[in-house]
């Protein structure tokens, strides 16, 4: 029988998981792996699940989806809305929503198997499904590495996979070389010396000290980063305090950076950690900050050659037409972590998710809808068609311009 691909994207949709607890898509997944007659592992990277379909002499392939839900409130009043909470990994309980489509990239993938395992007789080479935990994290892919992957599952000679984006549904969007900036997730600790409200001469004010350093970033991209070159520092969370009249002890930032060269991230890097040590030095700070990097994504890049071979596929698959580049996306990625473990190209495209009758003006105007809700929002919502339908053909032709075709 068949799977139903959207009911399985619904089912999904409802009951999102966060990164390393995907327990329950992992057991769908496993079990429709299964009984579609692929050779399944399970637990690669605490909750990662591989299939593999040898089917004779041929290239290996491996096709990536990712698994894990994001701490968001779903806000798109759907039928199939999700209601679910969870802990996150402070151990605070979060509503939990597959705002950035990793539901969409399962289902697809699921598809892709079933179709690769029913046409199986024209094409030879093994096939490679892997689905990935916690990629919102930015671990899953490094975790699953890590955990012996290579040395568990066959090592491909091509790694391929999507992401669903707010561009209109039945188009495919696919750019050579670097096309995802790398992030890296910074937490700052600032020490000041507390006391009362109405005495400040008897404190450093840690929430003054980390304003002025927020200011203070902001110079990096607009004075140390070559008009030529590419980075963004977002200070995403400033807090301190607990009561209007106490000058609190400690305050502390959240930092997110984008960047598209290696050299760049660097020297972003290292103006950040200058500028909040002697922003601290210069308030009279009573010990040094404290910087701590959390997540960590490279630059995704995809292989020029490799690129070029699957969308000249995809062109003749979809029409020139619907096959776009769409160019350097700000977005991180850690699907890169897969292909350069094991030596071998990436290609990676985006799938658009959105009513394509939304677009309409944009090919007048040259710009894209300001209201449509993007990634990560609580109104993310792609359409189930022509959405699924695409990015399951998508996979598939890809896969097969790799395959060995009979």
């Amino acid at each position: 029988m068949a799977i139903d691909l959207a009911s399985v994207y619904r089912d999904l949709h409802r009951h999102p998981e966060l990164s390393f607890q995907e327990q329950r898509t992992a057991a769908i997944v496993s079990e429709t792996l299964m009984g579609l007659g692929l050779e399944v592992t399970t637990g690669i990277g605490r909750t990662g699940v591989v299939g593999v379909l040898a089917n004779g002499d041929g290239p290996t392939v491996l096709l990536r989806a990712d698994m894990d839900g994001l701490p968001v409130l779903e806000a798109t009043g759907l039928p199939y809305a999700s209601e679910a909470t969870g802990i996150d990994h402070e151990g605070h309980q979060v509503p939990v929503m597959h705002a950035c489509g990793h539901d969409v990239h399962v289902t697809c993938l699921l598809g892709a198997a079933e179709r690769l395992v029913t046409e199986r007789d024209s094409w030879s080479g093994t096939l490679v499904a892997l689905f990935q935990p916690a990629e919102e994290w930015g671990g899953g892919a490094e975790e699953m590495v890590a955990d012996g992957l290579y040395q568990r599952v066959p090592r491909p000679d091509v790694v391929l996979g999507q992401h669903v984006a707010p561009f209109p549904a039945g188009f495919i969007g696919l750019h050579a070389g670097p096309a995802m900036a790398g992030a890296d997730s910074i937490n700052i600790r600032i020490h000041g010396t507390g006391g009362h409200g109405s005495r400040p001469e008897t404190t450093v004010d840690p929430v003054y000290l980390a304003a002025s350093t927020t200011v203070r970033l902001q110079g990096i991209v607009a004075r140390e980063v070559a008009p030529t070159d590419a980075a963004v520092v977002t200070v995403g969370q400033l807090h301190g305090g607990s009561k209007n009249n106490i000058i609190p002890a400690e305050a502390t930032l959240g930092l997110s950076v984008r960047t598209f060269d290696e050299s760049v991230r660097t020297k972003v890097l290292g103006a950040i950690e200058r500028i909040v040590q002697a922003e601290a030095v210069a308030a009279g700070a009573p010990m040094p900050p404290e910087l701590s990097y959390d997540e960590r994504f490279p630059v995704t890049v995809n292989d020029p050659e490799a690129t070029a071979r699957t969308a000249a596929a995809l062109r003749t698959a979809f029409g020139a037409q619907r096959v776009i580049d769409p160019g350097i996306v700000s977005g991180s990625e850690d699907v890169g972590v897969l292909a350069t473990a094991a030596g071998v190209p990436l290609v990676y495209w985006f799938l658009g998710g959105s009513d394509p009758s939304l677009f309409g003006d944009a090919l007048k105007t040259g710009r894209m809808p300001e209201d449509i809700p993007s990634n990560h929002s609580p109104h993310f919502a792609p359409l189930i068609e022509p959405t699924l339908e695409v990015g399951v053909a998508a996979l598939v032709t890809a896969a097969r311009e790799w395959l060995s075709v009979r």
